[in-house]
């Protein structure tokens, strides 16, 4: 899929599972969560499926080894005819950051989507977040949107 600068962005393999799950288990932490290992087996086999419902699984390379990943799902929109895509997870390792392993896996998310006449690509990330903010920053545009839960 996407090569820049060296990190390469493909899809999800069965072998990847160590791998992912040492980078989805540091993305957790990031955010202060932890699931447990039912999930982690469940998130994985859905994202390697073939459920047009499911998300779909890209990972970074970079020199041999995984270094990224991120987590989408297309959608109806009540909006639109077409579906849109939610990017849900993306994290890369701290120890490469800055050497275009988000930006690589946000514009493979923007392919697929493309790929699939999605219009829109959207995503959430926390306020603190200001590392991947400053990325976000130049390659999305930020909406007034604010996100409430069930109480």
């Amino acid at each position: 899929m996407a090569d820049l600068t060296g990190v390469t962005v493909r899809p999800l393999r069965i072998e990847d599972k160590a791998e992912w799950a040492a980078l989805w288990t540091a993305y957790l932490a990031y955010y202060e969560t932890t699931r447990p290992q039912a999930i982690f087996d469940l998130y994985f086999d859905r994202l390697l499926g073939d459920d047009q419902q499911d998300y779909s699984g890209l990972v970074a390379e970079l020199d041999g080894r995984l270094v990224g990943l991120t987590h989408y799902l297309f959608h109806r929109h009540g909006w639109s005819e077409e579906n849109v895509c939610y990017l849900q997870d993306l994290y890369a390792d701290p120890a490469v950051r800055g050497k275009g392993v988000g930006r690589a896996l946000i514009e493979a998310v923007y392919e697929a989507a493309d790929a699939t006449s999605a219009p829109g690509v959207y995503w959430l990330t926390q306020e603190f977040n200001t590392t991947a903010r400053q990325l976000y920053d130049r390659i999305g545009v930020k909406t007034p949107f604010i996100k409430y839960n069930r109480t």
